[in-house]
């Protein structure tokens, strides 16, 4: 026999030979139980003669049917070696090394126990020792989800920037990224490095005042200024350097990784390229093929223009279907959403991560997520929609059969768009549907306890879970 554990590493300290020499049977089966999950005493042939479990439920895993049964006999196939090998390694005076194996279980899934074992003198009995691993594997089943989320939600961002980044490059109106604090170009697109007259390479890392003719410095410094303190500038006319002509300079504050940058859109006065028209119709394209739906309207929010993944929303065969009708036809679970959404956009001039739904014409319904902005400026006032899918539920979400119920912040969140009745009669019967799936979990499916559980009548649950659509109503009931 091959030990694979040093003796010296599980020999007792001479204290404890002394003091726990004079310990009986009894005793010593009480401090094994204690200090273990689970105690199996096994007999020459592998039969377990003896059980503790201590921080197991036996009758939920089976276990009480383990007695008088073949040790091999109670674990999973994949695990039988295991326990071969547990009970031809027991020696005297030596601890095995531990080894997982599996239990069948009556909860559905497999019980994971750790076990060591060891014989009680020579041709004794063995006793193997074993710890639940149960909650250990609970705990990496979800870490294991929750790394499959974030790589989820991980492509799907790598995606959005793949998208937007190709807008931003083939934009035909010059843009660039300024860092607010330092005035430096983080990005810049084409379109502005044909405008200023140098590569996008060279453009990034400069301070954006020196991209400019020293007379319109001062101007420069002072829209900076206004920024930073409000958030707004008004546009101004500034002379390019390099003789390159003048140029109109909006900007616009916004954050990202926690630090302010500002968004320069400058428009040559004096347009004498064809280029900028060819990435005109470029970005028409790529809006187009976007599979998000994107929507132009007036300020009174008839339909301009909408691209093909609103139409497939909307179920609307062709774009002129929609062109002069309210965006508010399809837009909104009722009135008053719609309403909270523009008021929100006149107020802040954008809105993003809007929750709301949106009705098709044939009569389907699909949560989406809106982000809007108003462009007021200009030849033509419209306003923009980007219409998106809500995002998925996780998969532990899923799993579990049900919605989680929204925080107090969440709910308070939806008030304006959703009536108070309303929001009051969704959240009452989310906590009614969860009291009786969770009382259907404790009573393992048994419903005349359920019931019972509930303070309902047998016929007052059979009637709220037809309401909801829980469990089989069609078959003979069984409850005892």
């Amino acid at each position: 026999m091959t030990s694979l554990a040093s003796p010296a590493a599980h020999r007792p300290l001479a204290a404890f030979q002394e003091l726990l020499g004079a310990l009986d049977g009894a005793a010593a089966g009480l401090l094994v139980a204690a200090a273990t999950d689970l105690s199996l005493v096994i007999d020459a042939d592998g039969i377990i003669r003896d059980a503790s479990f201590n921080g197991t439920d036996a009758t939920e895993e089976g276990c009480e049917n383990w007695l008088g049964r073949r040790w091999i006999d109670t674990v999973t196939v994949e695990s039988r070696p295991k326990i071969d090998a547990l009970l031809k390694d027991a020696a005297p005076g030596l601890i095995t090394r531990w080894r997982q194996v599996n239990h069948p279980s009556n909860s559905g899934s497999d019980l994971p126990v750790r076990y060591a074992s060891m014989r009680l003198g020579a041709g004794g009995p063995i006793i193997a020792i074993g710890r639940n691993l149960r909650a250990t594997a609970a705990l990496q089943r979800k870490l294991a989800e929750t790394q499959q989320a974030l790589e989820r939600d991980y492509l799907r961002l790598r995606g959005a920037e793949t998208r937007y980044r190709t807008l931003f490059q083939l934009a035909g109106e010059p843009v660039l990224v300024i860092d607010a604090a330092t005035r430096r170009v983080t990005e810049a697109n084409p379109a502005a490095g044909r405008l200023i007259g140098r590569p996008e390479k060279r453009i990034i890392g400069q301070d954006v005042v020196d991209l400019f003719d020293s007379g319109s410095a001062r101007d420069l410094e002072l829209l900076f200024s206004g920024l930073r303190v409000t958030g707004q500038a008004e546009d101004l006319v500034a002379q390019l350097g390099n003789g390159r002509g003048q140029a109109r300079v909006s900007a616009s504050l916004f954050r990202q990784d926690s630090a302010a940058s500002a968004l320069l859109r400058l428009s040559g006065l004096a347009e004498g390229e064809s280029e900028p028209g060819r990435a005109d119709a470029a970005l028409l394209q790529v809006i187009e093929a976007l599979p998000e739906g994107f929507v132009v309207t007036d300020p009174s929010r008839r339909i301009l223009a909408a691209n093909g993944a609103f139409l497939d929303l909307a179920q609307i065969a062709t774009a002129e279907q929609a062109k002069g009708e309210l965006l508010d036809r399809w837009l909104g679970r009722e009135e008053t959403e719609a309403a909270a959404l523009f008021a929100t956009l006149a107020e802040h001039g954008a809105v993003r991560h809007f929750a709301t739904s949106l009705r098709g014409q044939l009569g389907s319904v699909e949560s989406v997520e809106v982000a809007a902005v108003s462009v007021l400026q200009g030849d033509q006032p419209c306003l923009g929609f980007t219409i998106r899918g809500a995002p998925r539920r996780p998969a532990s979400a899923l799993a579990s059969g049900h919605e989680l119920p929204r925080s107090v912040e969440q709910m308070t969140e939806l008030v304006g768009r959703v009536s108070m009745k309303n929001l009051v009669r969704e959240t009452t019967d989310l906590i009614e549907r969860l009291c009786i799936e969770a009382a259907l979990r404790i009573t393992r499916d048994n419903r005349a306890s359920a019931a019972e559980m509930l303070g309902l009548s047998r016929q007052g649950l059979y009637a709220k879970l037809r309401r909801y659509g829980i469990g089989d109503l069609d078959g003979t009931d069984t409850d005892v």
